[in-house]
This record gives structure tokens, sequence and C-alpha cells, in this order.
């Protein structure tokens, strides 16, 4: 399905409420804030992480159709913290791989009174397919294909919000494969819903944002992209996409776009630097920097707990 074609109207029932995550796209800026606001009051004073028992009714189901290290495991602990029943699907040994319809997996699992589906899958709009065939379960998208990741970029915006007084005023540059990241395109909807009108895209040309409905600031240059800036998300660059932006090398990448310490001196004093990982260091960004503390990015695995825990919370009419 065709990134234009995809809707995220099913998301929401008839009075607006949340029954899955698909995308941000859709979504207003007071369920964006409300999903912040439920994450940050399962966080307390010293940054640890609640207990909830707010799923102790429920069960939760995880499909990971891609590898996956930081997203499977956090969405695994935050059901588990909030006290559902988790299976991890072993997708690898399942009856899809004796060419068992994917819809007939599914409607098998909602049999066995699974309440949430949370989907990661390389095809983009699985899980809005998904959504729209299957009733009563909860969909939850954990990244489809180069379409979305709408977890991800709500993470990413507790953890703006925890360093910045308010999103309006931010100026946020967005670094490396942009075109191809599911995570940068769901940043540039958060940011724009939440009300960021300083949103920069930093890339080289064969891997910058090719959206032209979106009226944001495009720049290849990396100094000129990052001065001034609040925010600075540096992006996992995928090997196999380098020959497609004419990178012919990882030394070459760096030399031009990665995130040093001299080149964060462009952004102001309190800039903050964050990465969905995993991180390549010596191509996207310095160790010096990813260790620094101006670093975000640990702090972003902890509040993907929080928020995937907000969520199916929210989804569950729980919160």
């Amino acid at each position: 399905m065709k990134k234009d074609l995809i809707s995220n109207d099913i998301q929401l029932d008839s009075s607006g409420k949340l029954i899955h995550l698909l995308g941000l796209k859709g979504l207003s800026k007071n369920h964006l804030t409300h999903i912040l606001d439920v994450a940050d009051s399962l966080i307390d004073n010293q940054g640890n992480l609640k207990k909830s028992k707010a799923l102790d009714d429920m069960s939760v189901a995880n499909l990971f159709f891609e590898p996956s290290t930081r997203t499977r495991n956090t969405f695994e602990i935050a059901a588990m913290r909030s006290s559902a029943n988790v299976i991890n699907v072993d997708l690898a040994n399942s009856a899809l791989k004796k060419n068992e319809d994917l819809l007939d997996t599914m409607r098998t699992l909602q049999a066995m009174q699974i309440d949430m589906f949370v989907i990661r899958h390389k095809q983009s709009a699985l899980p809005h397919y998904v959504a729209e065939n299957i009733d009563n379960v909860s969909i939850l998208n954990a990244g489809d294909g180069i379409n979305a990741h709408p977890t991800q970029a709500l993470l990413d915006m507790l953890t703006i919000r925890q360093h910045k007084k308010s999103f309006e005023n931010l100026s946020v540059a967005i670094v490396g494969d942009i075109v191809h990241s599911r995570v940068a395109h769901s940043n540039i909807q958060a940011l724009k819903t939440l009300g960021t009108t300083d949103v920069r895209l930093v890339a080289p040309a064969g891997l910058q944002y090719n959206d032209d409905s979106c009226s944001l600031r495009r720049v290849d240059d990396i100094e000129m992209g990052i001065k001034n800036c609040d925010v600075v998300i540096a992006l996992r660059l995928q090997k196999e996409r380098m020959l497609e932006a004419d990178i012919p090398n990882e030394q070459e990448y760096f030399d031009n776009y990665g995130l040093t310490p001299e080149r964060l001196a462009l952004a102001k004093p309190d800039a903050i630097v964050m990465h969905p990982g995993p991180i390549n260091r010596g191509v996207e960004i310095d160790s010096s920097v990813a260790d620094s503390n101006q670093s975000a990015i640990l702090q972003q695995v902890t509040n993907g707990i929080a928020v995937r825990m907000a969520i199916m919370e929210i989804l569950a009419g729980k919160s």
C-alpha cells in the first residue's frame, strides 16, 4: 500500500477515543498530550518506572516479523509492568511457515482471548490491514516498513518534554536517512501536531524527505542544520541505503554528516542529543557525543517503557 493512501481513521471510535495506535497522523494535540501525561505519571521523581495493575486481566501478544531489541523488549517489559499476560509469538516456527494466511493466524490468536496485538512488519500498512479485518483486539504499530513508528516518536516527544519547557519555540534537527526512516516520519508528524515550527531535515540529497506536502526546511549541510538547535535527533544509517544516496562508505558519511563534539558545539549549549538506536558509533555519531552529558539516548529507552505502558492502558480504558 502506498504511503499516501494509508489511513489512520480506524484508530479512533465514533467518540474520538483511541482504540488502536497505527500512526500519529489524524491524532490531535490533546491525544498526544494525554499519552505523554499518562506516561509521565508512570515515572517517579527519581526517574524510576512504577508498576501498575491496569492490565491484570488482559493478554498482549508480540508479533515481530522483523528483528528488534529495544522495541520488542520494552513492549514486553511495559506489558508485564502493567500486569498483563505476555505472549511472544514464535513466528519462525509458527503456522505461517506452513503457508497459513496471516489473518488466519491473527484470528487463531484472537480466539485465544488475546486483547492486544503488537505488530512490527517490513510491509507498510500491515498493522492497518490487521486492524481493518480483526474485531475486538487493539492493534499497536511497532513499526511498519518505512511508514511509521508511532511509539518511538511518542517516547522521543516525552524525552524532549522532560528537558524543554514547550514544543512551540523549539528548533529541532533530524539528521540522517530521512526518506527511509519510519522514526523520522512519525517524529515529523508528532512535532507538527505539538506545535514545533522549526524542524530541520538534514540529509544528503539521496536520503532527503521527498514528501512535497510537508513544508519543512531541508538542509544538506549539517553545520547549518544544527546551528542554534535545541534538539538534535540522529538517525541510524542503514548500510544498504548508502548506495542509493551515492555514499560510497561509512567514513565519508561520518565526515559529512556525523555528529561530532565540534558540530554539536554549534547547537545551543543546553541542546540534547537523541538517537532511536541501535547506534553505529563513528558513523552517525561520535562516541564522545553519544556518551556525553547532553545525550538523552538511554533516557529514551526508559521512556519507551513508560510510553508503551501508557498507550496500552489508554487502549484498555484503564488510564
